[in-house]
């Protein structure tokens, strides 16, 4: 199975592309700018959904959910958040089909046009809001905690698989508190756990910060948001938690009574990661061999590859394997016992080398004979001999110590690609030839925000959180600035 793969340094956008392809996890689909997750992606996909269905229910969060169509007039109570959303909804405004009276095929009924239209959600905050006025009247309903893993749609004209498509999957968590304080408490709670999730699960390193005003989520009053940087030096934004402070109780009209029996507006969150994090999943950790999975990720963790003339020869290895296999499962361990008779042992090897797999282990006649496996892990294609005795202790270390490695070698590629700048001529230099995050002063002025990305195409990520305040001029105006943000081009 020959990989055919371009390298990330000739064409690493290609790479992206032809690995998600190849690697089974997902393709284009009939739909323009929609995509088809292929089982194998969608196994990924799940073990993410799970683990952080889990921590969200262990914060006291609980799921729902709520309908796909929003009728319009919602959307425009809240003036923000429709001019934020209004050039990517799709529209509904018919419910019914006929056949054409010339017999050339099926036609929108024009006599069943729908009394008000109705949008497909591109989040869900204004239908949500509108059920949460019926939900909450006093204090005792409060905090409300609740999160929906659904599809949304955002119409987009460049799409790319993961990273930006018509439709996608996510969660959307959506909370209401008596306080302020309560509201902000929730927002930063949500963007630590994303941050957990995504460094001790996916393995990738992140930033935690603020956006700013003009990058701010549609209708916040404060984003939190974790950044992640990709091999080829972009930022992507892996997770986004947003205070809306009472902007949407009070276009919705969610009051409760406070135990001094005082009628006030709720405070809100909203917050959400979405099919994205598989992109980043690809982008962090592969090579130029395939995909490079986390093993707490890895839908198959560890493969087993009989090498055999005959038969006789594979009932002999898999009476020695079978037994492995049930060992390593009782272990937590998800295993695949690769004997199919179609296809060559070097075929199995690439195959499994480009879907990730973390450890592949290899047993022939001469490993039946010296009692023996051969073992190769995924993330530094080393191959050693271990005796049969001590695989599984080996396979259980191998877990640790793959996911802890990829996780190192992604914070050192971090590291190197934080630059500090003084001055716009450095920056644009740094910005164009070596890419990364960059960290300069900026006047906290939305014009030169703009200007700086007209000219250079770099945004600011975030202002980071452990920002250590620190007196400067601004790069570009001059201006005094109290700390450094981190700038960079952005998937």
């Amino acid at each position: 199975m020959g990989k055919n793969l371009t390298s990330r340094a000739e064409d690493y956008s290609k790479w992206y592309n032809e690995l998600v392809v190849k690697s089974d996890l997902a393709e284009n689909s009939g739909v323009r700018g929609c995509m088809v997750i292929k089982p194998y992606g969608y196994a990924i996909w799940e073990k993410m959904q799970a683990q952080l269905d889990k921590m969200f229910k262990e914060t006291g969060h609980e799921n729902a959910y709520f309908p796909l169509f929003i009728p319009k007039s919602y959307l425009s109570k809240e003036a923000s958040h429709v001019e934020g959303f209004a050039k990517e909804c799709a529209v509904v405004t018919h419910y019914r089909l006929k056949n054409a009276e010339d017999g050339s095929g099926i036609v929108v009924d024009e006599d069943a046009k729908l009394e008000e239209e109705l949008i497909v959600r591109p989040t869900s905050e204004t239908i949500i809001w509108d059920t949460y006025r019926k939900w909450v009247q006093s204090y005792r309903d409060l905090p409300l905690l609740i999160n929906q893993w659904a599809n949304v749609v955002r119409w987009e004209m460049r799409t790319r698989l993961f990273l930006r498509t018509t439709e996608f999957l996510w969660q959307e968590g959506h909370t209401a508190h008596a306080t302020r304080q309560e509201a902000v408490e929730e927002a930063e709670l949500i963007m630590n756990l994303y941050a957990e999730f995504v460094e001790t699960y996916m393995a990738v390193p992140v930033i935690k910060g603020t956006k700013t005003a003009s990058e701010r989520f549609a209708g916040a009053e404060e984003t939190y948001c974790i950044e992640a940087l990709m091999q080829d030096g972009k930022a992507l934004q892996a997770g986004t938690s947003h205070f809306l402070g009472q902007n949407f109780a009070k276009a919705f009209d969610v009051k409760f009574a406070t135990k001094e029996g005082q009628q006030e507006y709720v405070w809100a969150t909203s917050w959400g990661v979405s099919t994205r994090l598989m992109g980043a999943l690809v982008m962090t950790h592969s090579d130029d061999n395939g995909l490079v999975l986390p093993p707490k990720l890895a839908p198959i963790q560890v493969v087993i590859v009989p090498i055999y003339k005959g038969l006789d020869q594979l009932d002999a290895i898999s009476e020695k394997v079978e037994p492995l296999v049930k060992e390593l499962r009782a272990k937590g361990i998800s295993v695949k016992y690769d004997k199919r008779d179609t296809h060559k042992p070097g075929f199995k090897f690439n195959e499994y080398e480009l879907k990730g797999v973390p450890v592949r282990l290899a047993v022939g006649q001469r490993d039946l004979e010296n009692g023996t496996y051969e073992v190769a892990r995924r993330d530094t294609l080393q191959k050693e001999s271990v005796k049969a005795e001590d695989v599984v202790a080996k396979v259980e270390s191998l877990m640790t110590e793959i996911q802890e490695n990829i996780f190192q070698k992604a914070l050192d590629y971090r590291k190197a690609h934080i630059t500090s700048v003084d001055s716009y001529e450095e920056f644009k230099q740094v910005i164009e030839e070596k890419g990364g995050f960059v960290s300069a002063h900026w006047d906290g002025t939305a014009e030169t925000e703009d200007k700086i990305k007209e000219e250079t195409k770099a945004t600011i990520r975030c202002i980071p959180l452990d920002a250590k305040q620190e007196e400067g001029k601004c790069m570009v105006t001059g201006k005094p600035s109290t700390q450094r943000v981190l700038f960079a081009k952005a998937y």
